[in-house]
């Protein structure tokens, strides 16, 4: 229910706890209009309480309606509290270094940042949501590859799952080889690190020295043997990097059908499964 062990979980624990004492201590300091111990008492008391609450969240997803009857809490006050504590998580993940990067600017960044990193893949990954009340928006939002509409994030993986880059979410409608150089994402891997793609960066071999692709089936005609043999075998290096989109897809608030209103929230929701991901990956 919460995508982690005990182990992973206490050791998770331990950064979100500190993260929570530091909230508490700046909390403190501002004047306040009420007693310590004073109002309603916390459902959600202890520490381990508030990390499984927000863990059970984003692993399953629930209503409000639903997370406040298993919690004893009522719906806004579910609502209410998925919001800090998706904070929180977020914050407690940057301590264990488990959350990617989100934007590349320098060569020298990636090398500082992965110095051991040799080979990268690069993926698209996209997730449902409501379709937008606005005309423009449901165009923009479209996406004609899952016929429905969507939002999208550009990843850059390692042969061993992690994530390294993130990209921000865009709309279902933008192209992977679009957003990729509206990102930079290739632009800033040095050329000693191979980059594998797939079909959809069809002409990024054009671009960059170090790209690996699969070749394209020529119209009308088949592939050789050969040919096809060699795009098996690109294709089994790159899976790694659908290994790593499943598993930040376990869990269900990163995958299932976007019901949150508050604009950019799906992008935390993102960025905070795929740092759950890596912490996973590091506590294994």
């Amino acid at each position: 229910m919460t995508g982690l062990n005990r182990k992973a979980f206490d050791e998770l624990l331990q950064a979100f706890c500190a993260q929570l004492n530091s909230e508490a201590i700046a909390t403190m300091q501002k004047h306040r209009l009420r007693a310590l111990g004073g109002g309603r008492k916390a459902r959600l008391l202890e520490p381990k309480d508030k990390l499984f609450f927000i863990l059970f969240y984003f692993k399953c997803y629930p209503t409000f309606d639903v997370a406040g009857l298993l919690f004893d809490l009522h719906r806004s006050r579910a609502h209410r509290w998925m919001l800090r504590l998706q904070l929180l998580l977020e914050k407690a993940l940057g301590r264990k270094m488990a959350l990617p990067e989100r934007k590349l600017e320098s060569i020298q960044e990636f090398i500082t940042r992965f110095p051991s990193v040799t080979e990268v893949m690069v993926d698209g990954t996209e997730r449902p949501i409501q379709r937008p009340q606005d005309q423009q928006k449901q165009k923009d939002h479209y996406s004609g590859k899952k016929k429905r509409h969507t939002r999208k994030h550009l990843i850059l993986t390692d042969r061993e799952r992690r994530v390294l880059v993130l990209s921000k979410a865009r709309e279902g409608k933008v192209h992977d080889k679009r957003q990729l150089d509206e990102e930079k994402l290739a632009d800033f891997v040095p050329d000693e690190v191979t980059i594998h793609v797939d079909l959809g960066f069809q002409g990024l071999q054009k671009e960059f020295v170090n790209i690996k692709i699969p070749k394209k089936k020529p119209k009308g005609k088949e592939l050789t043997e050969q040919e096809k043999q060699l795009n098996r075998e690109k294709s089994s290096v790159r899976v790694k990097c659908e290994h790593a989109i499943s598993g930040v897809k376990r869990y269900n608030a990163a995958k299932a059908l976007y019901r949150n209103h508050m604009k950019d929230l799906d992008d935390r929701f993102m960025l905070t499964a795929v740092g759950l991901w890596n912490f996973y990956l590091m506590a294994a």
